[in-house]
């Protein structure tokens, strides 16, 4: 199955690479509005059930600025799960993805786990998750659009993100090279092969683009660096592409937010690029979050 680009179906668009006039407005406005850190995106919440508009307002300035926020509540939080479903759909997000993981309400639970099911995949053990977005391997119709990672526990040690938006890799390739999104948007720039367990196809071969847009001609990225976990198309101008991006990535650009999310604390954001380092548990500390995926992007 192939997933098709969208890019030369709008315009004015800046994102479509005939539109250079309107790539050039959007592009100082991004970067003009851009928040200087993860500190500048930390939104305190006093109630996840019910944002105060102030609260709605803080959070929609920091996804507008660069497709993020971070979420920090210290308030007691009985029904946590239903407390972060609700906070979500404050802000939109109400189509969850029912991945393998996820539970009856389509909420994944993230921490070790060593049965069978589970400890073939690296969120569920302490090992560090390369750059990636979530759910790059659904089908076009389940693209993942909206994510919400919620701490209720951290490691004793480990455990940061790195968050990259997106729309700042398509602008940093772009500038190097316009030919670099050209290739990127190919409807098989990548594939991820099947994923069959025990003679049972889970899952079957897929290819896709890197970037495309959704319906509302937002962009959105489909992108892992696990080399087991994909292939990229036999192409110079692709693979010079995936070198330029995994030396950003690998950078120490300060477009690239870092930070160990703490307890009641959260990400919510437009499914960005991002990592997670290795980890350590003990007899006290146990690393536990939430993930919520969603076909959604966040409403604001």
């Amino acid at each position: 199955m192939t997933m098709k680009s969208k890019f030369s179906a709008l315009s004015p668009s800046p994102f479509n690479l005939d539109d250079p006039d309107a790539y050039r407005l959007w592009r100082e406005h991004k970067l003009a509005t851009l928040p200087s850190g993860l500190e500048a995106i930390i939104v305190e919440i006093k109630d996840l059930n019910r944002l105060s508009e102030s609260e709605k307002s803080a959070l929609s300035a920091c996804l507008r600025d660069c497709n993020m926020a971070i979420y920090a509540s210290t308030q007691p939080r009985p029904n946590e799960k239903t407390e972060i479903r609700n906070l979500g759909r404050e802000l939109g997000l109400e189509r969850l993805d029912h991945n393998m993981g996820a539970d009856e309400e389509g909420i994944t639970e993230l921490e070790v786990k060593n049965d069978a099911a589970h400890k073939r995949y690296i969120p569920y053990t302490t090992r560090a998750i390369h750059w990636h977005t979530d759910g790059y391997y659904n089908t076009p119709e389940q693209s993942i659009r909206g994510m919400v990672l919620h701490c209720v526990e951290p490691a004793i040690k480990g455990g940061e993100n790195a968050l990259l938006d997106h729309e700042l890799a398509y602008i940093h390739l772009r500038d190097l090279n316009p030919d670099y999104i050209k290739a990127l948007v190919q409807s098989d720039a990548f594939t991820i092969p099947a994923n069959i367990v025990d003679g049972e196809t889970l899952r079957p071969e897929r290819s896709c683009p890197v970037f495309n847009l959704d319906e509302g001609g937002n962009l959105y990225m489909r992108f892992t660096e696990r080399k087991r976990n994909i292939i990229w198309k036999d192409d110079p101008m692709v693979r010079a592409a995936v070198n330029e991006l995994s030396a950003l990535l690998h950078s120490n650009s300060p477009q690239i937010y870092r930070g160990t999310l703490q307890t009641g604390q959260g990400l919510i954001c437009n499914n960005v690029l991002h990592d997670r380092s290795e980890f350590e548990n003990d007899e006290t500390h146990t690393r536990l979050l939430y993930r919520l995926r969603y076909y959604d992007r966040v409403s604001v």
